[in-house]
C-alpha cells in the first residue's frame, strides 16, 4: 500500500494551532468528516475510544490516531504538523507535533493492519520527521508523506552533504 492511496492534498494541515490532544483529534476529525462525509463527532468518538485503550502517540514526536469506521468505503489519511507540540501520552514521554490519523472501514481486517504498519514503517525514519518539520506547505509534506519530494520538500540534509562531497 502506498499512501498516495489513502492520502491527498485536501487531507493535509501545514500549521494546525492547537492546545492539546483532545483539541488536535477534535479539529482533525472535523477535517475527516467534511472528507468523508461522516458525522465529525462520531469520528471524535472513535477516536478518542481508541486512546482510551492506550495512546497513539508512537514516540519521536509522532502520533497516529486510527479507528475503524462505518459509513466509509476505503481508509482515508489525514496528516497534520501542528504549530506548536502537544502533549499526547507518547509512549517515550515526549510531546507530539507530527499527526497522521488513519481510518479505515469498520469490515477492513487486514488491510487495515497494514495501512497501519505502512504508516508506522514510515515514521519510524527519523530522516522522514526532520524533513516534514521542515518542509514548506501542504504540497510539501505530501511529496515527503508519498515519497514524490520534490524541490519544495526540505532536503535530506546528509544527501546534500554527500552530494556536495561527490562534486
Amino acid at each position: 500500500m502506498n499512501l498516495k492511496d489513502v492520502l491527498d492534498t485536501n487531507a493535509i494541515v501545514a500549521n494546525l494551532k492547537v492546545g492539546g490532544k483532545k483539541q488536535a483529534l477534535s479539529e482533525l476529525a472535523r477535517r475527516a468528516g467534511q472528507l468523508s462525509g461522516v458525522n465529525a463527532r462520531e469520528i471524535l468518538a472513535s477516536l478518542l475510544e481508541r486512546e482510551r485503550l492506550g495512546s497513539t502517540g508512537v514516540g519521536m514526536g509522532v502520533a497516529i490516531p486510527h479507528a475503524k469506521l462505518a459509513g466509509i468505503d476505503r481508509p482515508i489519511g489525514l496528516f497534520a504538523r501542528l504549530d506548536s507540540p502537544v502533549d499526547f501520552d507518547a509512549v517515550d514521554d515526549q510531546p507530539v507535533d507530527l499527526i497522521f490519523v488513519l481510518l479505515v472501514p469498520e469490515t477492513a481486517g487486514a488491510d487495515h493492519l497494514k495501512a497501519l504498519a505502512r504508516v508506522s514503517r514510515l515514521f519510524r525514519q527519523r530522516k522522514i520527521g526532520a524533513r516534514l518539520r521542515g518542509a514548506r506547505g501542504k504540497d510539501a509534506l505530501y511529496a515527503v508523506l508519498t515519497g514524490s519530494e520534490t524541490d519544495t520538500a526540505a532536503p535530506d540534509t546528509k544527501q546534500v552533504a554527500s552530494q556536495s562531497r561527490a562534486s
